[in-house]
């Protein structure tokens, strides 16, 4: 299976999904408690994905070897990164948040290259580049994104302002959603060797199950009034978050994951913030700015760029070919007339000599 043959509907619905999950998280945060939340996000969707790989008629995990990969598979993208996720969200504003997240597709690009050797390629490296300054424009306040040219100036020439600089971006959680991000990029990775040993979409049902329960255990233990101010609405969008955001959205990411570039499947992480964006303009009024438009453009065509990154080297191969075809024969064609040339040349000089002795 190569993520390739499949339908672009199916491959960008679980982006989509994550993307309008925020949107429906965005009023149950401030009533709630993070782990409770992280929690509610796994747990009850990985339930329903296992539900579904029975009646699909999947297989179920088989041997220490599977379950240790589904094990460290729940460590690391369940529990580490919902947990990351939630207690950072809890901590730092949407914006800055969202764009180190979706900044994943990096760390993916790198470990995929390292581990399965991965081909990323000039045209790759570009669109990856252009992606994240994409989801900076998209994420980042304006100010910050105006004031930014004047503040790199004085961290690079003051250590005080460099440090002053680094304390700002780190301490409201913003290094949680570093980590969630590290955390969703590694289980990606791991995903692939998961998927040597298990179903992928029986594995995936497992991980959120296994990933959820420590989660719900730092909840009972360190928080309380987990769903006291929890209204219909809000269990309306944990319902949502957990269905469409979690047990659909996951199950498809990671069957994808199982083979394919998981540097293109990754790459279209970048259109979360953009559903985000667009769905909360739709349902919250939310008004994009100039720059965030802007941003809009560069990320769509960073996932372009990811995604035909073959195609363009291709096609950039053929035309220096081409180009360099046509200088062979020129030169080819040169030489050819070369010896006519001096013929003619000899021809000249000996008309000359007996002029000159006439």
């Amino acid at each position: 299976m190569q993520t390739k043959s499949r339908s672009p509907l199916l491959l960008i619905a679980p982006f989509f999904l994550w993307g309008t999950a925020m949107v429906a998280m965005k009023g149950v945060i401030p009533n709630t408690t993070p782990f409770f939340l992280a929690g509610v996000r796994l747990l009850p969707a990985g339930v329903l994905v296992l539900i579904a790989a029975m009646w699909m008629g999947r297989s179920q995990p088989k041997g220490w070897a599977a379950w240790l990969w589904i094990s460290l598979f729940a460590l690391v993208d369940g529990a580490m990164f919902q947990g990351f996720l939630a207690q950072g969200l809890m901590r730092t504003g949407a914006g800055l948040g969202s764009v180190m997240i979706d900044s994943q597709p990096l760390a993916v690009a790198l470990m995929a290259l390292w581990l399965f050797g991965e081909k990323i390629g000039v045209w790759g490296w570009l669109g990856l580049a252009i992606g994240v300054g994409g989801i900076s424009l998209l994420g980042l306040p304006e100010e910050l994104l105006l004031s930014a040219g004047s503040q790199l100036g004085d961290a690079l020439v003051d250590v005080n302002s460099f440090t002053d600089l680094l304390a700002g971006l780190f301490d409201n959680g913003q290094w949680l959603m570093l980590l969630a991000a590290l955390s969703m990029a590694v289980g990606t990775i791991i995903s692939r060797y998961v998927c040597q040993y298990a179903d992928p979409i029986s594995a995936t049902g497992w991980h959120m199950i296994l990933g959820g329960l420590p989660l719900f255990g730092l909840s009972n233990q360190l928080e309380s009034g987990q769903w006291s101010d929890l209204t219909a609405a809000n269990w309306a969008s944990l319902s949502y978050s957990t269905i469409f955001g979690s047990a659909i959205a996951y199950g498809l990411f990671f069957y994808f994951a199982a083979s394919g570039s998981l540097t293109s499947l990754s790459s279209l992480t970048f259109l979360t913030p953009v559903f985000a964006l667009l769905f909360g303009n739709l349902f919250l009024a939310e008004v994009l700015s100039p720059i965030q438009w802007f941003g809009v453009g560069l990320t769509l065509v960073s996932i372009y760029l990811i995604n035909q990154r073959d195609v363009l080297g291709e096609k950039l191969s053929g035309s220096i070919s081409e180009s360099i075809g046509e200088v062979q024969g020129n030169i080819a064609e040169n030489r050819q007339l070369l010896p006519q040339a001096e013929s003619n040349l000899s021809e000249i000089t000996t008309l000359t000599d007996s002029d000159s002795q006439r």
